[in-house]
């Protein structure tokens, strides 16, 4: 009997954590490029691939991004996990910034799936992180398009924090009744 858990790309998915500690390595160009190509190859509606991909890996700008970050937001309030010891990039050497022209969840939330899979796939792990958007959502973050490349009329979508892992957390409980296959027996209603 064939385990199809053994697939690897199954294998990534099922074993993939938030990671929200990492090791101080940096990561390497080769990871980095294989990683926006994984990003680059993500399907999006009709093939409009609207989003654009910057990545973050300079310590200086990555703590400065926090500074604003928790300045505009508040440096008490609770806007993520781990706010009272974390930065808001968990402290990973890069940070995956994803924006479109219109703020496009659906086709961001699928290429930063493949980026977080991919990572994983490559022993390396990732957090999904959304409350950024309290800075780079508001003019204060237009400082940050600017320093990145992207235009300014563009809205930020999703990041994505990715390094080496600095802990394995054990997976959380899932709620397996919200998953069930919709077996059609009254043939009358259709």
């Amino acid at each position: 009997m064939n385990d199809f858990r053994e697939n690897p790309v199954v294998k990534a998915i099922l074993s993939r954590r938030t990671i929200r500690s990492y090791k101080d390595t940096p990561l390497s160009r080769e990871v980095i490029d294989v990683l926006l190509e994984c990003a680059m190859w993500a399907p999006s509606g009709r093939n409009s691939q609207p989003c654009h991909v910057r990545v973050l890996t300079d310590k200086r700008a990555l703590d400065a991004l926090n500074t604003d970050f928790k300045n505009k937001v508040g440096w008490d309030t609770p806007a993520y996990t781990r706010w009272d010891v974390n930065p808001v990039y968990q402290g990973a050497p890069a940070l995956f910034l994803i924006y479109a022209e219109n703020k496009d969840a659906m086709n961001s939330g699928i290429m930063v799936e493949n980026i977080a899979v991919a990572a994983e796939g490559l022993g390396l792990g990732s957090c999904i992180i959304a409350s950024i958007g309290g800075l780079l959502d508001e003019p204060e973050g237009n400082k940050w398009k600017k320093i990145i490349g992207i235009p300014e009329h563009f809205q930020f979508c999703i990041a994505v924090a990715v390094g080496e892992k600095a802990e394995d957390p054990e997976p959380k409980e899932r709620k397996t009744e919200n998953f069930l296959i919709a077996e059609v027996t009254d043939y009358e209603a259709l």
